[in-house]
């Protein structure tokens, strides 16, 4: 039978655990775990519905960290109610190869159900998720049968409140009346510089109400009635998100630092913790002490909340019966797997015309969307430039949970973390869309899609100088690059509307990290299958498209919208008796994959002299152009005018290739 005493031991348990565990990493953030115990005490044993032994249990509920940098809590917590985690890992808080990093590592510990680290990322990573949920339920539950019901739980701090990609998310959330996410604010208005009061001072509570959200205060976080009679109202609002504001003190058992910023990134010191562990009667000459009795009150606890999947198994076995089409279904997504036959739906384009690769795309998704009930996305506001909206699918909205188009609004930046939530839902393939030059906007969340190795899709339309008229702060130069170097980041720049096609059907396939489409503006030309190599080759990142009719003497390579250049090139050079094997490369990643056999059959060692042309930065080709080739790429920025002017202005045309092309002949070079 639990006692007060008993209650209070677990939740100081969990403070001196998170002390000691800093300090023996000598670094850390010891302050807010030792604040938002209780809190944690309330979540893990009263309220989320979880199973240590089936951390992936589909209808659990999930739990998000936003503040990352108070992860011992988190840990704690984890190693208490019994998941795969030791007192040993405890221990190496912080050290090589441990599975107790600085911050919350996705993949790395289970219970862990994002990275997070970055203040807000969590946050709005939440509201993916709440969606994701959302979208289940309205297809899979039926009357009785409530398969999907699991609700997102987060804490963030004053940190994550003030990000802006937070607010993005926040209003994006009360707009949709997910009422499916309970977030926990902690206001200890203590950040590393010292009060908050410092840069900010807004009411936090009325930015929320005005953001559609249920709001309430819980004035002191020891008050465990409080928190739990807060959360449960929050649990009966099912129209609006919720957020609860625990007012907390950092480093709460320090005698000299709680309060303060000295609480928040260092460790207390060996003399303070020891000071802490008698605060909350604890020995002060041990370390690392849980006591059985609170090891059992945790595991008896977890034991309670994995009734729930019990009870789940249940009711799927009998849904399974009654709704065996929704369950095959159901079954496929998740279990990671494509329908049979899908593939057969992606179109096939005649050549004789041009068509811009953001048009192919959007013909591409409207022609496997509806053997793809997984594939959902949106746009940040741009789904008529982008071409991204699914035609026969209303959009999801909170009368239509059920929709499969997402307005984003103008929030890159949030659009970018709400599709790291939904793919880490691990049924749903998300994509979103904007234009190529406001990935910038999205740097975070695509790089934390990166670090977790999951798979949201990025459309990026107006893809270079060639979208013309809207000029230098829309014409993107950098932006390629920026993104290859992105470790686990596929970047595809087809060349035209079938490689478009294939590069849809490779990111379906694709589980290896986030993929990005790169598509043009403008209108490009198709090229004649039944001339060329078929665009399927794709899925190696580069192929012969157009072979020499003798040995090659040179290698003209490109991307996207070059490559009809470098096609044409080919033939005007061949009148000048200069052989030239075209190659189209719309993916390095991919094709540096490839075997070693396969690389050296495009490009020979022995062929030296190569052309590389693509109207971004030139940096990185020299991987493949080797010190005897050249590259037709950007140095400088855009200009105002006609695409096609632009481009031809800035080298991107035929004569160019093949005046660039021929110096690689003369005496110069």
């Amino acid at each position: 039978m639990k006692t007060k005493n008993t209650i209070q031991k677990c939740i100081d348990t969990v403070r001196v655990l998170s002390a000691d565990a800093v300090q023996k990493a000598n670094s850390g953030h010891p302050g807010t775990p030792m604040a938002l115990s209780p809190l944690g005490h309330v979540l893990w044993s009263e309220i989320m519905h979880y199973n240590p032994k089936n951390p992936e249990w589909s209808n659990r509920d999930r739990f998000i960290l936003s503040c990352g940098h108070a992860c011992m809590l988190q840990y704690s917590y984890l190693y208490l109610t019994g998941y795969n985690v030791t007192l040993k890992d405890l221990k190496n808080f912080r050290q090589l190869h441990s599975i107790t990093a600085g911050h919350p590592e996705y993949g790395l510990m289970p219970g862990i159900e994002v990275t997070t680290g970055p203040l807000g990322q969590g946050f709005a990573n939440g509201v993916g998720m709440a969606i994701a949920e959302r979208y289940m339920a309205a297809r899979y539950n039926q009357p009785d049968f409530n398969i999907f019901d699991y609700k997102i739980y987060a804490i963030c701090s004053d940190g994550d409140v003030m990000e802006g990609v937070s607010s993005e998310a926040a209003s994006l959330a009360g707009h949709l009346g997910l009422g499916n996410m309970i977030y926990f604010y902690d206001s200890n208005h203590i950040t590393i510089e010292g009060d908050t009061d410092l840069a900010f001072d807004e009411d936090v509570a009325k930015r929320f109400e005005a953001y559609g959200w249920h709001v309430q205060k819980v004035t002191d976080i020891n008050d465990l009635d409080a928190i739990t009679k807060a959360t449960k109202n929050a649990q009966n609002e099912i129209n609006r998100p919720s957020l609860i504001i625990v007012n907390s003190i950092i480093g709460y058992g320090s005698p000299n630092k709680h309060g303060t910023a000295a609480a928040h990134g260092s460790p207390l010191g060996e003399e303070e913790v020891r000071l802490v562990k008698k605060v909350f009667g604890f020995d002060p000459d041990k370390n690392f002490i849980v006591p059985e009795e609170v090891l059992d009150f945790y595991h008896k606890a977890a034991q309670k909340s994995a009734e729930n999947e019990k009870d789940w198994n249940t009711l799927y076995k009998d849904y399974k019966k009654r709704h065996p089409d929704l369950d095959k279904e159901y079954e496929t997504i998740s279990a990671g797997k494509l329908p049979d036959g899908w593939e057969s739906k992606l179109p096939t384009f005649a050549p004789g015309k041009k068509m811009a690769t953001r048009k192919a795309s959007g013909k591409t998704l409207n022609a496997i969307a509806e053997s793809l009930p997984q594939l959902i996305g949106g746009s940040a506001d741009l789904a008529p430039s982008t071409d991204t909206n699914l035609d026969a699918y209303p959009s999801f909205s909170a009368k239509h949970p059920d929709g499969r188009n997402f307005h984003f609004g103008i929030r890159e930046h949030a659009m970018g973390a709400v599709l790291n939530g939904m793919a880490l839902s691990n049924y749903l393939i998300p994509y979103g869309a904007t234009f190529l030059i406001f990935s910038d906007y999205m740097r975070p969340p695509l790089r934390l899609a990166a670090i977790m190795n999951i798979r949201p899709i990025m459309v990026f339309t107006h893809d270079s100088i060639g979208l013309g008229e809207d000029g230098t702060t829309h014409q993107p130069v950098e932006q390629l690059i920026g993104l290859r170097t992105v470790p686990n980041m596929t970047v595809i720049r087809p060349a035209d509307a079938n490689e478009t096609a294939q590069a849809w059907r490779v990111a379906i396939h694709h589980t290896d990290g986030p993929v990005a489409i790169v598509l043009t503006r403008q209108g490009i030309p198709i090229l004649d299958q039944n001339k060329y190599t078929n665009a399927k080759e794709l899925e190696k990142g580069a192929y012969i498209l157009s072979d020499s009719d003798d040995d090659p003497d040179m290698i003209l390579i490109a991307t996207g919208s070059e490559v009809h250049l470098i096609l044409e090139a080919q033939e005007q050079l061949k009148k000048s008796n200069i052989q030239a094997r075209v190659v189209s490369m719309p993916c390095w990643r991919l094709f540096d994959k490839q075997s070693a056999a396969y690389r050296e059959k495009v490009l020979p060692k022995n062929i030296r002299k190569r052309l590389a042309v693509e109207a971004g930065s030139p940096v990185g080709w020299l991987k493949y152009t080797t010190d005897d080739g050249e590259v037709i790429g950007i140095d400088r920025f855009g200009e105002s005018a006609p695409g096609d002017e632009v481009m031809k202005d800035y080298g991107f045309s035929v004569e160019n290739v093949v005046k660039r092309a021929k110096d690689l002949f003369s005496d110069k070079k």
